[in-house]
Parts: C-alpha cells; structure tokens; sequence
C-alpha cells in the first residue's frame, strides 16, 4: 500500500481558495488512480474529486467549475485547487489512492484528512 499525508487545510473566508497537497511514499505513477473525498459533521463521506494515471478527471456537481485536482508524478503529489469557496465545503478531506500497480481504480490507501473550514 502507500502512506498518503494531507497538508493545506485551514481557516478561509467564503469567495476564498486554498489549495491541498497529498504526498505519497512511494512513486504516484504506479497509482492508477488517485482522490479527494471530504466528510462534514453528520454527513457521510463523499467523492469530489479523482484523478487517473491518464489525466482523466472526476468533479462532483456540488465543485464542478470550482476545484480543480491534478497530480505532480514526479513529486509524487496530488493537488486540489479549491476556489470560490462556500461554507459548504467545510470539511474533513481526505486523499486517497488505489493499489500500486492495481487496474482496479477503488481506494484502498487513506491519509489522515486536513481540515477545510469556509466562514461565511
């Protein structure tokens, strides 16, 4: 598996960006697939963002036009850009990745989250 860690959560006013970081361990291009989900109190886990090996991406409606993930193989990075921020997406968000090497694009490695809090 690979050992994921989240950075760049924080504190911004609604209109704002932030932008997360997810370093892996061990090289991001043996990752298949790679995404962004995000958790708010009381509510279940969802997808945001994912983005493939190829470059193809996946936006939830609720970020489309928004967000914007993209990954850095040679530093073994994935980004999601986050602007015109709502208090709506407060969140816990968490990277995740599939298995090296693996054709199936499931998550199985998860960081720890970084939070994203949106004051209005």
């Amino acid at each position: 598996q690979v050992r994921l860690v989240e950075s760049g959560g924080g504190l911004v006013q609604a209109g704002g960006s932030l932008r997360l970081s997810c370093a892996a361990s061990r090289s991001t291009f043996t990752l298949n697939a790679m995404f962004w989900h995000r958790q708010a109190p009381g509510k279940e886990r969802e997808l945001v963002a994912r983005i493939t090996n190829g470059g193809s991406t996946y936006y939830a409606d609720s970020v489309k036009g928004r967000f914007t993930i993209s990954r850095d193989n040679a530093k073994n990075t994935m980004y999601l850009q986050m602007n015109s921020l709502k208090p709506e997406d407060t969140a816990m968000y968490y990277c995740a990745a599939s298995a090296p090497y693996s054709a199936d694009v499931r998550p199985v490695s998860w960081g720890q989250g970084t939070q994203v809090t949106v004051s209005s």
